[in-house]
């Protein structure tokens, strides 16, 4: 960061008054302060995060120097509490002058994603490490901790097996299915005995049934996974807890049990049933019913949720939600993003597979396509039905994908003045630097605070959508 860009942005932090997911301040004009957890949190993010020095925010975000305006010291004292993170931080350090006060910047990079979580050495891993949400920095909890773990290690949890099961658990025309189209698509393996293939394809171990297994062929999965499900439920409003006049919280309500497949059955006849349909005619004055949601789309919606799921015992207790409100349809799964694919990146690069048994299970019996064709497919669809783009959301070690039906509208998320007055702006394409100037705001506030939220909720499009970060994206406002 050079000077006059820190100066930029220390000027729209005192202006703004806020710290951000990218952005903590530090008074230090008292003394050195604590930066460990900030430390963390920034290196746990893909974006990283600077740390500003000089800026007082229990004084209103004034500005008041770093002490003694001793840069070297800060300097030193940064680099000595970087080399005590493991693994060590390397910090980008800028300092500049304003008002006569120094402010000292330090740029925390993102670690790659097999070297997290990044921990304060002298707290140990489950103590030390921390994760940035908003603008605070909050320790992380076991099961976060455990997904960097099971990815650095390549734990397999859709190949553990299930204490106090057995194969007897299992549906034989189901089991017979499989290995019969096993046979007729791997030529490799047809003379092989039935055992040795469901050993070898880790359908069984240590004379077991996986959980791929358990949860593909079980009679009812449910028995010796209950939380395995889907729950799905018809909110009457826009926000969870609004009732109707006669008190309802829901509309319908349903636990969706099952095989994986049974459950995306189960799951995608809720949304089926539910759903309103909005009368059309064509040309001709032939009437056309026209749902609310692309069923094909919920479908791998649905299907992704299942099949990419954690399913480690930290997530034995947390079903996949479904949530219908009157604008539109959440689906949750546990386990967040898996590997180094980001929402950014998310169905234009080939991802890791948290899962890959049992995905190879399901491709095997045309559940799923396993050509990662899954969210391509989903933004397909609801632009061709003239809805807004899928948005899709990895927080806390939840991912959520939320469609929008044709009643989302700016009022629904509250959009500011300065947000309407860029989408009136972008009718036509426009750059970064237009907009910023257009607004005359700096190019990375105005991204991070009102074009990011228009492009996630559907507002915004890209011109180059296969590049999301090129330097030559413009921004058009969604008809």
């Amino acid at each position: 960061m050079l000077e006059n860009e820190v100066i930029t942005l220390v000027r729209k932090v005192t202006e703004d008054k806020k710290e951000t997911q990218t952005i903590e301040t530090k008074a230090a004009h008292s003394g050195f302060p604590r930066i460990y957890d900030t430390l963390s949190s920034f290196s746990n993010q893909t974006e990283g995060g600077t740390i500003i020095f000089g800026i007082d925010e229990n004084q209103d975000f004034e500005i008041v120097g770093t002490y003694k305006n001793d840069i070297q010291d800060l300097q030193h004292r940064i680099s000595e509490a970087c080399k005590q993170m493991e693994p060590e931080v390397r910090a980008v350090i800028t300092s500049a002058e304003i008002d006569g006060k120094t402010i000292v910047a330090a740029e925390i990079p993102g670690v790659e994603f097999a070297k997290r979580p990044v921990y304060y050495k002298g707290s140990g891993i489950m103590n030390g490490s921390y994760i940035r949400v908003g603008d605070a920095d909050e320790p992380m909890n076991e099961y976060e901790i455990y997904r960097y773990e099971a990815y650095r290690r390549r734990i397999r949890d859709d190949i553990r097996t299930v204490p106090g099961t057995s194969f007897d658990l299992l549906n034989p025309e189901l089991v017979q299915q499989y290995l019969l189209a096993l046979k007729l698509n791997r030529t490799n393996i047809r003379n092989m005995s039935d055992d040795e293939i469901l050993n070898l394809m880790n359908i069984r171990r240590d004379g077991l049934p996986t959980l791929s297994a358990i949860m593909s062929f079980s009679k009812y999965p449910q028995a010796t996974f209950p939380q395995f499900c889907v729950t799905a439920v018809l909110v009457p409003g826009t926000n969870m807890g609004e009732i109707t006049t006669d008190g309802k919280r829901f509309l319908d309500n349903k636990r969706i049990e099952g095989t994986i497949k049974e459950m995306v059955d189960g799951a995608v006849n809720f949304v089926a049933v539910n759903m309103k349909e909005q009368v059309k005619f064509d040309s001709k004055g032939n009437r056309i019913d026209v749902p609310e949601y692309p069923l094909e789309a919920v479908r791998e919606v649905i299907l992704n949720a299942l099949v990419h799921r954690d399913y480690s015992v930290y997530t034995e207790g947390i079903p996949v939600r479904m949530e219908m409100y009157r604008d539109r349809l959440e689906i949750s799964n546990p386990g967040g993003l898996f590997g180094m694919v980001t929402v950014d990146t998310l169905g234009r690069v080939q991802s890791d597979t948290r899962n890959p048994a049992l995905i190879s299970l399901l491709e095997l019996m045309h559940i799923v396509e396993n050509r990662f064709s899954g969210i391509p497919t989903i933004r397909r669809l609801m632009s061709e039905a003239a809805l807004p783009e899928p948005v899709f959301k990895d927080e806390k070690g939840m991912f959520t994908v939320v469609l929008y039906n044709a009643e989302h509208s700016a009022a629904d998320i509250s959009l500011n003045a300065i947000q309407r007055k860029i989408l009136e702006f972008c009718r036509m394409p426009r750059g970064r630097a237009e907009i910023a100037e257009f607004t005359g705001k700096t190019q990375y506030y105005v991204m991070k605070t009102y074009v990011e939220p228009l492009v996630q909720h559907g507002f915004l499009a890209y011109t180059k959508p296969e590049t999301p970060k090129s330097p030559n994206q413009k921004y058009y406002t969604v008809p």
